[in-house]
This record gives C-alpha cells, sequence and structure tokens, in this order.
C-alpha cells in the first residue's frame, strides 16, 4: 500500500512515526523511571503499596541474585509463574536488569503444559508461587531447571499481613498442595542474598530478547514469540502517543485485572509504569463480587480488559453504583467487542469502550479505535510507525472497501508491519517463515480496510463456517445473538452438515432461565440472512475460556 490513508484520521497530536530509540533498553527505560517517581506507590495488592523506589530497589537485589547463580549469563531463560501479585513486577524487573530473558508461564498450566513451556524455552531458573510448586514438581526432571525460586502469596506484604496471609492460604485454606523440590530457595532469602551482591552491568541492544512470550496454543504445542527490547519499546511508544495524551504523570490509578503473564497486560504493565501510575493488581479477577469491592475503593482511572470481563462486570451487583467520575481510559482487546456490551458499558459508566487489536507477535498493539468515540465494528487504525495491509492466499495485495460492490474481494489476510512485530519463533525457523515474508507478520486473521484506513476483523481463518458455499463469520452471529435480552454470553462455531457441508451452532449462556431455542432462531431471522441463521442452539452453564477470557470456540466445536 503506498499511501498510509489512515494518517488523515489519526487526532491532532499523534505522529505518524515513534522513535522506538528513546531508550537504550527495557532496564535504561525502568531505572529512569523508578528515580523520576520514587517516592510515588507503582502497585498495590491486598490492600497493600509498594513505591518506585522499593521496586528499583528489590528487582536490583534480584538481579544481582539471578547473576550470582551458577550456569546463568545473559540471555538465559528465567521463567515466572504467578498469577497478580506484587511479587510479579519486581521479579519482571528484576530478570531483565540482570540481562536475562523473561519466560511468562500460565500458572493454571497442567504439568504437560508447564513441561513444554519449560524444555522449550530451555529455561534454567524458574520462580513460582508456593500454590503450584507440586506441578513443577512432576516435571522438573525432564527439563533443564537447574534453580527454583519459590514465594508465598503474601511474601511482600508487611508484617504482620505478611504472616497472617500466608497462614491463612497455606494452613485455614489448604490451597497449597504438598510439594518438595530439593534446593528450591525462597524469594525473600534470595532478596537477601542479592542485597550482599554487586549487580554486574550488562550491554543490552535493541535486537537482544527481553521476552519469551508463549502463543495461547490453542491449535496445538504453544509457540515461543521472540519480543526484542526494541519491539516492546517501540510498542510503549506507540501506547504512549495514543492514549497517553489524556493521561496525567503520576496521577492516576490503573486497574489491572488481567494476568501479567498475557502479553496485553505484560505490556500496558510496562507502559503504565512511564507514567508514574499506582497499578493496582487483581489476583483473582474471575470473583466478580470481590473485584467490584476493590473498585469501590479507588478513583480508577484506567482499565484494560476483555469482552467477557466487562460483560461480566455490568452483570455483577454493585457494579453499576461505583464512582467513574475519574474514569478516563478503558480499552477491549484479546477478542471482539460485542456491541450491546459496549453500549452497556457506555450507559452504566458515562465512558466509551475503545476496542483495540493486536497479538503476541506485535508485542502485541497494532491497532486502535479513537477514544471517546462509540462502538463501530472495526478494530480501528494502524498506530503509529505500524502499516496494515490485506492480502490473498498468493500474498497478493487487495484493495481497499469502498462501500460499493463485492466486499469479498476486499477482504483477505492481514498483514501487519512495524518495529512491534517479532523477531520470529524460538527454535522454529519454518514456523517463522510461515508467517514472516517481506517484514510483514501474516495474522492468520481475515477481514478488509475501507477507504478511511478503518480496519475490520470478519473473522479468524480457522474459525469462518462455509455453509453451502457461503462465508459465514462468528463474530457477525455472536454480535447478533448477544443482543437477544435473555441471553449472558454467546458463541457461534461452524459444524459438519450433510446438507451445506458446514451448519451455523450458537452456544448460548443463559441470562433469563426461560431463553428458549424457538426465541433464539426468531431473533437471528430478524437480523440475519438465512445461511447464517444458527441450525443449532446450545445452552451450558458456562462457556469455555482462555485464562484472560477468550472464548475457545474450538471446544465447542465437538460438543
Amino acid at each position: 500500500m503506498t499511501e498510509k490513508i489512515w494518517l488523515k484520521e489519526y487526532p491532532e497530536g499523534v505522529p505518524a512515526e515513534i522513535d522506538p530509540g528513546r531508550y537504550a533498553s527495557l532496564p535504561d527505560l525502568i531505572e529512569k523511571t523508578c528515580r523520576k517517581f520514587a517516592d510515588k506507590p507503582a502497585y498495590n495488592n491486598f490492600g497493600c503499596s509498594m513505591s518506585y523506589a522499593e521496586l528499583e530497589r528489590l528487582s536490583r537485589d534480584f538481579a544481582a541474585f539471578l547473576q550470582g547463580l551458577p550456569g546463568l549469563k545473559k540471555g538465559e531463560r528465567v521463567a515466572i509463574m504467578s498469577p497478580n501479585l506484587m511479587q510479579y513486577p519486581v521479579v519482571l524487573v528484576g530478570i531483565l536488569r540482570s540481562g536475562m530473558t523473561v519466560v511468562n508461564v500460565n500458572p493454571l498450566y497442567t504439568p504437560r503444559e508447564l513441561e513444554h513451556q519449560l524444555k522449550d524455552s530451555g529455561a534454567k531458573a524458574i520462580v513460582i508461587v508456593e500454590n503450584f510448586a507440586a506441578t513443577l514438581q512432576q516435571v522438573i526432571q525432564k527439563t533443564q531447571v537447574e534453580h527454583v525460586i519459590t514465594t508465598q502469596l503474601g511474601d511482600l506484604l508487611p508484617a504482620p499481613k505478611r504472616w497472617i496471609v500466608n497462614f491463612v492460604v497455606k494452613r485455614l485454606k489448604k490451597m497449597v498442595p504438598d510439594w518438595r523440590i530439593d534446593g528450591a530457595i525462597g524469594l525473600r532469602s534470595a532478596f537477601a542474598r542479592g542485597a550482599g551482591a554487586q549487580l554486574q552491568p550488562v550491554s543490552l541492544g535493541h535486537e537482544d530478547i527481553a521476552f519469551l512470550q508463549y502463543t495461547g496454543g490453542t491449535t496445538g504445542l504453544s509457540k515461543g514469540a521472540m519480543l526484542t527490547h526494541r519491539n516492546i519499546l517501540a510498542n510503549i511508544e506507540q501506547a504512549g502517543v495514543w492514549i497517553g495524551r489524556s493521561l496525567k504523570e503520576g496521577e492516576e490509578v490503573v486497574i489491572s485485572p488481567l494476568p501479567m503473564y498475557h502479553i496485553f497486560c505484560l505490556t500496558t504493565t510496562l507502559y503504565f509504569m512511564t507514567l508514574g501510575v499506582t497499578n493496582v493488581l487483581i489476583t483473582n479477577p474471575r470473583d466478580l463480587p470481590a473485584f467490584v469491592e476493590e473498585l469501590k475503593k479507588w478513583k480508577w482511572s484506567v482499565m484494560a480488559g476483555v469482552n467477557t470481563l466487562f460483560n461480566g462486570l455490568l452483570n455483577t451487583p454493585g457494579f453499576g453504583e461505583l464512582d467513574f467520575s475519574g474514569l478516563k481510559v478503558v480499552v477491549g482487546g484479546g477478542a471482539a467487542v460485542l456491541k450491546p456490551v459496549a453500549e452497556k458499558w457506555q450507559q452504566v459508566t458515562g465512558r466509551y469502550l475503545t476496542e483495540a487489536y493486536g497479538l503476541t507477535e506485535t508485542s502485541p498493539a497494532a491497532s486502535i479505535n479513537l477514544l471517546g468515540t462509540p462502538w463501530n465494528g472495526t478494530i480501528g487504525l494502524p498506530i503509529s510507525s505500524t502499516e496494515f495491509s490485506i492480502r490473498d492466499d498468493d500474498f497478493n495485495e487487495l484493495p481497499l472497501w469502498t462501500g460499493e460492490g463485492d466486499i469479498e474481494k476486499s477482504t483477505g489476510e492481514i498483514c501487519i508491519r512495524g518495529p512491534q512485530v517479532m523477531k520470529g519463533y524460538w527454535q522454529l525457523p519454518a514456523e517463522t517463515a510461515k508467517v514472516l515474508q517481506d517484514g510483514w507478520l501474516k495474522t492468520g486473521d481475515v477481514g478488509n480496510i475501507n477507504a478511511k484506513g478503518y480496519v475490520t476483523i470478519t473473522d479468524r481463518k480457522k474459525d469462518m463456517i462455509l455453509v453451502s458455499g457461503f462465508n459465514v463469520y462468528p463474530n457477525e452471529i455472536e454480535n447478533v445473538v448477544a443482543t437477544h435480552p435473555g441471553v449472558l454470553e454467546c458463541a457461534a462455531v461452524g459444524v459438519t452438515d450433510d446438507k451445506s457441508g458446514e451448519a451455523v451452532k450458537v452456544v448460548i449462556v443463559k441470562k433469563d432461565p426461560n431463553l428458549s431455542k424457538e426465541s433464539v432462531i426468531e431473533h437471528c431471522k430478524r437480523e440475519l440472512t438465512g445461511y447464517k441463521i444458527p441450525k443449532y442452539v446450545e445452552f451450558q452453564d458456562s462457556l469455555p475460556k482462555t485464562p484472560i477470557g477468550k472464548i475457545l470456540r474450538r471446544e465447542l466445536r465437538g460438543k
């Protein structure tokens, strides 16, 4: 595409290009930030806060500790397996400052999933919350892990709260299965050892790998996206010019319900750190009543989440009575934001829910809608220093969708180019070659670009349903079904059909217990052409989801 048509739609003050070279590395950015906001509270969890000065000190101690471990040198992989606790940012920053590479691990992994990620990454050390140590114990002998650092949930809380939380979790609630890993060291002991050691300077460049960020693995074994210091620094800059204009340094309260091991929360956390915000870490966002109680304590201004989280909050008693007067920015990503959820969010909070788009492979942000505008069904405009292109199966560029003619001629695979695009997949050159071509990342998402530069996703390639030769996109079906007042959540999938090849099946979680299949079908008939109307309607108590709340359509196809 010779012309970046979307630049004409950029708000005043948003540049066409950003400079990813403003900082030498992530540690350079983090250390300068911690000094700038030293006295400000950086993180809050379980009702306790940690200042930026404490973050700097503890992360320095942990970095020095890591450098003193046998076999660990620049570039070695260190895993973190934890929910959102104050330990997470400390350890994360410590690993980066040591010159090593972070491997974020989902704490809910099964032994099989954990073994794959540890073996594939070649991690030699892991920081793990004791609650999940029994899982590690089952597989550690099959991995290269030589050093295990364990932590309890309350380890960074002040005494006596630390002792109380750890006692309740372990002894009263019995949340820590028995485990034994010889040679494991406690995180507080690691800090003590590091405090007495020198932190050796490490020369880090933009092309050094900061994170091995594993994809969800919903289509098979997960792959490690190599995200460099430049990738993340670029995405932090890009986020800043798009959403930072409405935020004030040192004054904002950010709510973080998404897990830090996920790329969406990971990069936004690093970005918000540069503003000197207070970041409230939500350890268990699935407990929505407790989440709402936490929100009551804050005049919060920013939150990032996924559609299912926003929908859940809107349907939780007490949420509508919260104080939204300080709310400035709410960004939805990870999965499509559905129109009924976006509209209800605006009605309840008085603020618009802004849909953005990205992937693990783009660190993650790639496009965003304009802040302060209503839901429009698109994923917005390519962000600064980012190009989008729609390509056919032979990688030929397709024309813009002008609103006239056959839209299928403008619909193809979304490809992205920019400084936030990953280096490649870890030790998988063949897989890398499948998705990176001439600097473009093939996203696997299907969509089109209109004459103003707005990008619309019609769906994942693999999720598209083919009914009698017609393409049916699940997002469209879900948007319609979700507007039925009796529907809480829904997902549309394709199932084998003798007559049409495939047929549409919709799986629904009821809001109204009296909701019937007939009512759903009649509702769809009013909104959808014949071949798009679900042939099958099923009701379930819940929908299968990833840890961040993305619905797993693949698990619904065979049911």
